[in-house]
């Protein structure tokens, strides 16, 4: 038995390859690195769907059927919940949507993603929506939903870079959700839901904004090396450190590093994560020096959301912005399967006396 499915193979896929050991994370053939210095969002998606879905088209004609589909998700926001958070609400606005495995489907849940995330954001904040445009890419009309006004195109490009980086990671906790509920035939909208259920929990998706927060907490470089100690000391986790996969640096933490470094105005508060993370580096090798605990993607997710001024409750529905693609694609895969994904368990209750 494996309690955890580490070593149990449970999909063939060629949409990730992820190589813990070597710190290497391919995505249908490009290394993640790449990905996020090159590709738009449209692109990732047409990369990851591509062999899905026959209507597809090109990546401009999916940037055009994105910009259509968020106009038409924007009808929804009225039924969003007020006071729920931002991600219940992103749930709440998926359900609204058709749910079959159509390519019409598979476009309003992307699209959807942004716009509800971007309008429960401004609930929030006692303001109201903004409407969608749909002559923009996904990652520039997000950032201006959100904030009301214009993103520039560093700063479109630079959440471009992660949601690619981000958008498949072979078959984590919620991808693999999502392959089981696509397995019973309920809907592309039911398997993003339940991947999104999944993300949501505090081991998988919820680190981003705790890194920030002990950021805040240090404060200053001088004040590193005390917090840092006290906190292990205390027998705390650091965040954004450490990961179920890699034994050495996960790949998309200097991918979004690198994204988030070409940003105007950045370089101090990098210079101050730069720091923080030689620090904790050192004080983990010296705690735990038999455990591989490297730098995981959500150190510089943290920088990188913050300098798009994206508020720290909304960081998971973000992540799931881009990762909707990879459960999208992953559910089509399963379909293609038609098999029922259904494992075994072992009985270790109690025996009746008759048996």
């Amino acid at each position: 038995m494996d309690s955890g499915l580490e070593n149990i193979i449970a999909a063939e896929t060629i949409l990730s390859d992820v190589d813990g050991k070597a710190g290497r994370l391919i995505i249908r053939g490009w290394p993640v690195e790449e990905l996020a210095a090159t590709k738009r969002y449209e692109e990732d998606l047409h990369l990851l769907w591509t062999g899905f879905f026959d209507a597809l088209g090109d990546p401009d004609s999916v940037q055009r059927s994105l910009g259509e589909a968020r106009v038409s998700a924007f009808g929804k926001v009225g039924s969003l919940p007020r006071d729920a958070g931002v991600v219940a609400a992103l749930r709440t606005g998926w359900s609204l949507l058709e749910d079959d495995e159509s390519l019409d489907t598979a476009l309003s849940l992307a699209a959807g993603a942004a716009v509800f995330t971007a309008a429960a954001v401004r609930i929030a904040r006692g303001q109201a929506p903004v409407a969608p445009d749909p002559s923009l890419s996904q990652s520039a009309d997000m950032l201006k939903m959100m904030r009301g006004e214009p993103a520039t195109e560093a700063e479109a490009r630079a959440l471009d870079a992660y949601l690619c980086t981000v958008s498949d990671h072979g078959l984590n906790a919620s991808t693999f959700a999502a392959r089981v509920i696509a397995s019973t035939r309920a809907g592309l909208g039911s398997a993003a839901i339940g991947g999104l259920s999944a993300l949501k929990g505090p081991l998988h998706g919820g680190a981003p904004g705790p890194v920030l927060d002990m950021l805040d907490e240090i404060g200053a470089p001088e004040a590193a090396e005390g917090w840092i100690d006290a906190a292990l000391g205390r027998g705390e986790r650091l965040m954004g450190f450490g990961h179920r996969v890699y034994r050495v640096r996960d790949p998309r933490a200097d991918a979004l590093k690198t994204a988030v470094a070409k940003l105007p105005g950045t370089s101090g508060r990098i210079g101050f994560a730069e720091y923080i993370e030689t620090v904790v580096l050192e004080r983990l090798a010296q705690k735990y020096p038999d455990r591989p605990l490297e730098t995981n993607v959500e150190f510089y997710t943290a920088v990188l959301l913050e300098a798009l001024e994206i508020p720290r409750d909304a960081f998971t529905a973000i992540f799931a912005t881009g990762r909707v693609l990879g459960w999208i694609a992953h559910a089509s895969e399963q379909i293609a399967e038609k098999r029922l994904v259904r494992p075994k368990s072992i009985y270790r209750g109690p025996v009746p006396e008759a048996a």
